[in-house]
C-alpha cells in the first residue's frame, strides 16, 4: 500500500492529513438497523458511538417503503446529524450508516458512504468496513467490459458485481458477487426488502447483530448497542452472509468452514475500550497488556504516564503491576480533530503539541515512563519524548503495549509501507536512539496473546489476524503482488494508505 500524501479535499479545504503524524489509522465503523420507526436516528446515534473508526466523512441511507434517502458529508457526525431529526429527513423503518477513514480512495464526497445504485433487482445501498485485497484486479476486468465507475472506492466493486450477476434472486447474485472478493470486509447493505450483513471468510474485520425487541441491528462494535439500548446477540460468524427482513435472520455461508482470524488491532487500537470483542473486554485486555509488558520490560522510573488516550489502560495495568504510581503526565486536547490547517513547516513541526500537553507539575524532576498503544513510524513519539523532557523529566523511558510494527497491512488499515516502519529496518538500541529516550521496550508477541487469554504457537496458524508483527497474512494479496516490478500507476488507488 501506499502512503498518504498530504492530501486536501476539494470539498473540504480545510481537511488535511499530515503525512508525519504517528498514529495507526482507524478503520470504518458500520451500523444498520430494521423494523424501527425513525430508523435513521437511531442510525445516527450507533455512528457517534463509532465516531472512533473514523472522523473523515459520514453517511446514512435510508428506505420508506416507497424510496431510498440518502445523505452523505464530510466531516464528524455530530456536525452533521445533529440539530434536527434525521428521520424528517431520511424516513423509513430500516437505515444503514457508515463512519469513514479512507484506506482505498480519496477523502471526497462522491467516495463518502454508503453507496447507493439502482440495480435491475431494485435500489442497493452499501456501507463497508475493510479493504478488498483483490479490488484492482476486479476493477479492471469490470471496466474492460464496460463497467462505468463513479467513484474511486474499493466498494464499488461489490456493486457492479451484484449487477452483473444474472442467475437467480437478489441474494443469489449477492452470494455470487461475495464470492469472488477476497481482503477483509464487513459490508452492511440494504435493499427495498432486506437489511444485509457479510463478512469476510476469515472474520478479519467485525460485524454483529444485535437487537431492540423485534428489530435487529448489525454493528461493528458493541459500544454501537450500548448506544441505542439494543442487546447483543452474537457476532456474524466469518465467511456468513445475514438476511434480516420482517420474518427475521436467514444466514447463508458465503465460503467454506475457515478458522476465524479477527484482527488483533481490534484489541490493541480500534475498539473502543467499553466494547466486547470474541466475548473479551477490550479494557481488560489492554489493561492486561501492560501487565505483562511490566513483567517482561520493567523499569525502576518514579511515574507511569500514557500515552492518551490509547495508551491509558496498558498504563494502568503496568503500574498496579510494579506499584509504581500512575499519573495523566499528558494532557490531550481532544478538539484539534483532523481539520486544523498546517499552513507552514514551523507550524506541523509543533503539531505535537495541538494534541498534546505536558503536565509539567506530573513531570518535573521525575524518572517518567511512558506508555502507549503502539510505534509505528516513530515522528510523533519522538515529539512527545522531546515535550516532556521540556518539562523537566529527569529521565525518559518509553513501552510499547504492542509487538514491534514490521509489516503493513493490507484490510483496511492505514499504516504505512514497510520502509517507514520503525521496527522493520531498525534494531532495538537504533530505535532507543533515535527516539532519544532512556531505554525502550515492547510488548512480546507472546505477551499478546497471553493477555486475550490465549497461547501464541509460534509455527502453526495464527489465532488473530496478526500480520504486522509477524507477516503472517490470512489471504492472498492479489493487487499488491500483481504491482510488484510494475510501473503502472493504478489510479483509483493513488490515495491508498
Amino acid at each position: 500500500m501506499k502512503s498518504r500524501e498530504m492530501v486536501m479535499s476539494q470539498n473540504n479545504p480545510s481537511c488535511v492529513v499530515d503525512p508525519d503524524e504517528d498514529r495507526i489509522r482507524e478503520e470504518c465503523g458500520v451500523f444498520g438497523i430494521f423494523g424501527m420507526e425513525n430508523a435513521a436516528s437511531l442510525t445516527a446515534l450507533g455512528l457517534h458511538a463509532l465516531q472512533h473508526r473514523g472522523q473523515e466523512a459520514c453517511g446514512i441511507a435510508s428506505f420508506d417503503g416507497e424510496k431510498f434517502h440518502t445523505e452523505r458529508h464530510l466531516g464528524l457526525v455530530g456536525d452533521n446529524f445533529t440539530g434536527s431529526d434525521p428521520s424528517e429527513r431520511l424516513q423509513g423503518h430500516v437505515s444503514i450508516g457508515h463512519v469513514r477513514y479512507s484506506t482505498a480512495g480519496q477523502t471526497t464526497l462522491r467516495n463518502v458512504q454508503p453507496l447507493f445504485s439502482e440495480l435491475s433487482t431494485g435500489g442497493f445501498a452499501v456501507a463497508h468496513n475493510g479493504h478488498l485485497t483483490n479490488a484492482y484486479s476486479l476493477r479492471e476486468r469490470l471496466v474492460e467490459s464496460g463497467a462505468i465507475f463513479q467513484c474511486t472506492s474499493d466498494t464499488e466493486v461489490l456493486i457492479h458485481l451484484i449487477a452483473r450477476a444474472r442467475a437467480g434472486d437478489f441474494m443469489d447474485r449477492f452470494l455470487g458477487a461475495i464470492r469472488q472478493i477476497d481482503g477483509g470486509y464487513a459490508f452492511v447493505c440494504m435493499t427495498s426488502e432486506l437489511l444485509i450483513g457479510a463478512r469476510d471468510r476469515f472474520g478479519i474485520r467485525p460485524l454483529l447483530i444485535g437487537r431492540i425487541g423485534d428489530s435487529y441491528i448489525l454493528a461493528s462494535e458493541t459500544c454501537a448497542f450500548d448506544m441505542v439500548g439494543a442487546e447483543f446477540i452474537r457476532e456474524v460468524e466469518p465467511g456468513e452472509v445475514v438476511a434480516i427482513n420482517a420474518a427475521g435472520i436467514r444466514s447463508f455461508k458465503a465460503f467454506p468452514d475457515a478458522r476465524s482470524r479477527p484482527c488483533v488491532f481490534e484489541f490493541v487500537y480500534f475498539a473502543r475500550p467499553d466494547s466486547i470483542v470474541g466475548g473479551k473486554s477490550v479494557y481488560e485486555v489492554r489493561k492486561r497488556m501492560g501487565q505483562r509488558l511490566a513483567q517482561e520490560s520493567p523499569a525502576d522510573v518514579d511515574v507511569i504516564i500514557p500515552v492518551p488516550d490509547s495508551g491509558v489502560p496498558a498504563a494502568l495495568g503496568f503500574s498496579q503491576e510494579l506499584g509504581i504510581p500512575f499519573e495523566l503526565g499528558i494532557i490531550r486536547n481532544h478538539y484539534v480533530g483532523r481539520t486544523f490547517i498546517q499552513p507552514t513547516q514551523q507550524i506541523r513541526d509543533m503539531g505535537v503539541r495541538l494534541k498534546h500537553s505536558a503536565n509539567r507539575s506530573m513531570i518535573e524532576g521525575k524518572r517518567v515512563l511512558l506508555v502507549d498503544d503502539s510505534i509505528v513510524r516513530g515522528t510523533t513519539s519522538t515529539k512527545i519524548v522531546r515535550m516532556v523532557k521540556a518539562a523537566g523529566a529527569k529521565e525518559v523511558h518509553f513501552r510499547s503495549a504492542s509487538p514491534p510494527i514490521k509489516f503493513p497491512d493490507h484490510y483496511g488499515i492505514d499504516m504505512p509501507t514497510k520502509e517507514k516502519l520503525i521496527a522493520a529496518n531498525y534494531s532495538l538500541d537504533a530505535m532507543t536512539e533515535m527516539l532519544e529516550v532512556d531505554s525502550l521496550g515492547f510488548l512480546s508477541i507472546e505477551g499478546l496473546y497471553w493477555a486475550m487469554g490465549e497461547e501464541y504457537r509460534e509455527g502453526e496458524m495464527p489465532q488473530y489476524t496478526d500480520h504486522c508483527f509477524t507477516g503472517e497474512y490470512p489471504t492472498p494479496l492479489i493487487d499488491r503482488d500483481r504491482q510488484l516490478g510494475t510501473s503502472k500507476q493504478l489510479s483509483f488507488l493513488v490515495e491508498v494508505a
